[in-house]
């Protein structure tokens, strides 16, 4: 039987506050969903990528654990922060599987609603983490959906709970940043 929301959050307070059996007792109550969050992320990768969904998982969860002084609020959070923490270790990879390449273009990169959207190459995982900094400096809310939805896959009313948004405001920053990361995207 999965683990209930509430017992995940109490036990990620309890690891934020310095107990570490709590860490312990975590670890496999949340380990399928970071394996189905690096899936989806993976799923996007070009044919031949060498990092794979385990090694994706094993390394988000290791930066995890060397985290400090993070307040984790609930289950929501600590996702939203995996997510973060996997689109960083791709492109880190993406970065650099393309140092020694010199030239080539940036393709349009689709922003779907979640990750269930075709696969993307380096160049274009790389170009729009550079248009979500971009973003992020000018509207970090809007980044922060754009993240959440696109990365994490998060609906609509959990990012407006992680966020302590209304809905409407992640439906219309949603909107927003789509647009104007679309446009960021066609310049490039």
């Amino acid at each position: 039987m999965p683990a209930s929301s509430v017992e995940i959050s109490r036990l990620l307070r309890a690891w934020g506050d310095g107990d570490r059996a709590a860490l312990d007792q975590l670890t496999p109550l949340v380990y399928a969903e970071l394996h189905e969050l690096a899936h989806r992320y993976m799923r996007r990768q070009p044919p031949g990528q060498t990092l794979q969904t385990s090694a994706l998982v094993n390394e988000a969860y290791l930066r995890l654990v060397d985290v400090e002084g993070v307040r984790w609020e609930d289950r929501t959070h600590f996702f939203a922060v995996s997510a973060q923490i996997m689109r960083r270790i791709l492109v880190d990879t993406a970065r650099a599987h393309l140092a020694d390449k010199r030239g080539g273009r940036f393709e349009h990169v689709c922003l779907d609603e979640s990750m269930d959207a075709p696969q993307q190459g380096s160049e274009d995982l790389i170009a729009l983490d550079d248009a979500l900094k971009a973003l992020e400096e000018m509207d970090r809310r809007k980044a922060r959906v754009v993240e959440l939805r696109f990365f994490a896959g998060l609906s609509v009313e959990q990012i407006a709970e992680t966020l302590k948004i209304s809905i409407p405001s992640v439906k219309r920053d949603w909107k927003l940043a789509k647009a104007w990361l679309t446009r960021e995207l066609s310049r490039r």
